[in-house]
């Protein structure tokens, strides 16, 4: 059999006698003509030898395509579909979480918050500013007629009244016992009314300004105003409502709402993981994308005897007043600043009986399978004691695309050794 190489030498010249024959020999070049048999055949091996190079030249192209498999990677080509659902995430060390999230309740901030009765009794009268109004220091609330504020004014004028009087009598006295016609006790006794009266026109002038009253006459009229800035967030009176100083509710609560408090319980197995200053993170219903930071700013020193858990307050910044008192939010409680960690995804890991490990990438579509301790795994996210290292990229997105690609392909026994 010819190789195919032969098939393309010219074939060779039988010498003669003549022209015609020196002719033919004297050129490198010439063929004898073949028959028309041999042309076709010539054809036909000639599209034979074209379409074998194209297979060879397909297969290389179809081997450097294909997603290459091996027990413990996965190279994924350029041109994989499977790029568009892979994502990666570099690892940093950061504040890890200590526990479980714990259940947590929104309130006030106390030390931004008054809840304001009347001083006096009396009947409400003119206008009552409503909920959700924010007030500044001073704001009248509302307005009492309070017979009780008209008695304390006319006892302050009395007093005064009755001081002023004394005042002369006793510079009266004064003159007389240094002129030597009063005796000295008349100007004791004098000195000692004077003593008694100004003592009962201070305790009358106090009252008025406990109450925030000016002393400026009788009018039964009490104004109710703001002791702090804030929002009135409750209020229990309405118009024409008669008030005394020892309602059990409050008629106003006013609060910075700017600053917030979250009670934890913690049981105390685990008080010993906070500390004062730790951050914690709180996630509330209302905003379930949004992690809100709070600070630790209390640990309670009594254990709950029906519970066995410990109070903890959280101070938590509300710049917008997105939150309100009484929600009810989660909290997880981070480790401090020097004791950092790596957490990822919870959907990067996958677990093989007693056994987790993801997908590393190495560069270049080659994505490692990595084995891993895990620690405090969550609902979400897990962290990492051994096995990974900050600074290296993980597939937190598709890794399950690699996994069953791998599965399949270790099935089907393609995979490369």
């Amino acid at each position: 059999m010819l190789s195919p190489a032969s098939w393309l030498r010219p074939y060779p010249v039988t010498a003669g006698t003549g022209s015609k024959a020196s002719s033919a020999l004297a050129s490198p070049l010439s063929f004898t003509l073949p028959t028309r048999k041999k042309t076709v055949a010539y054809c036909l091996l000639q599209c034979l030898l074209i379409a074998s190079l194209s297979g060879c030249r397909e297969g290389e192209q179809e081997a450097t395509n294909k997603t290459v498999i091996s027990h413990d990677e996965v190279i994924l080509s350029s041109s994989s579909p499977k790029w568009g659902y892979i994502t990666e995430s570099v690892v940093e060390l950061t504040q890890r979480p200590l526990m479980d999230p714990v259940n947590a309740k929104l309130v006030y901030d106390e030390t931004h918050t008054v809840r304001i009765s009347s001083p006096v009794a009396g009947r409400v009268h003119g206008q009552i500013l409503d909920l959700g109004t924010r007030v500044d220091i001073g704001d009248v609330l509302l307005g009492l007629d309070s017979p009780e504020l008209g008695q304390a004014q006319a006892d302050y004028a009395g007093a005064v009244a009755d001081l002023n009087v004394a005042v002369r009598a006793l510079q009266r006295t004064q003159e007389l016992y240094d002129n030597k016609i009063a005796p000295k006790k008349d100007l004791e006794l004098a000195q000692e009314t004077v003593a008694r009266l100004s003592s009962a026109a201070d305790r009358a002038r106090l009252l008025l300004a406990n109450l925030g009253v000016q002393n400026k006459g009788t009018n039964n009229h009490f104004q109710l105003k703001a002791p702090i800035a804030g929002v009135i967030t409750e209020r229990n009176v309405n118009p024409g409502m008669e008030v005394k100083s020892d309602l059990s509710a409050p008629l106003f609560v006013i609060s910075d709402l700017n600053r917030l408090w979250v009670m934890l319980d913690i049981f105390e197995k685990d008080i010993g993981l906070i500390q004062k200053g730790g951050r914690v993170i709180i996630k509330v219903p209302a905003y379930p994308a949004t992690d809100f930071t709070a600070t630790v700013d209390y640990i309670g020193q009594v254990v709950n005897e029906d519970t066995h858990t410990v109070k903890v307050r959280c101070v938590l910044p509300n710049p917008d007043d997105k939150l309100l008192p009484s929600m009810y939010a989660s909290a997880l409680i981070l480790s401090s600043p020097d004791n950092l960690g790596i957490v990822v995804p919870l959907g990067a890991l996958f677990t093989e009986g007693e056994s987790d490990w993801l997908f590393v990438s190495a560069g270049n579509g080659r994505y490692l399978k990595r084995p891993v301790k895990v620690g405090l795994r969550l609902k979400d996210r897990a962290v990492i004691l051994e096995g990974l290292q900050a600074g290296e990229s993980v597939v937190v997105e598709g890794g399950l695309l690699l996994r069953m690609e791998q599965d399949q392909e270790l099935q089907t026994g393609e995979v490369r050794p």
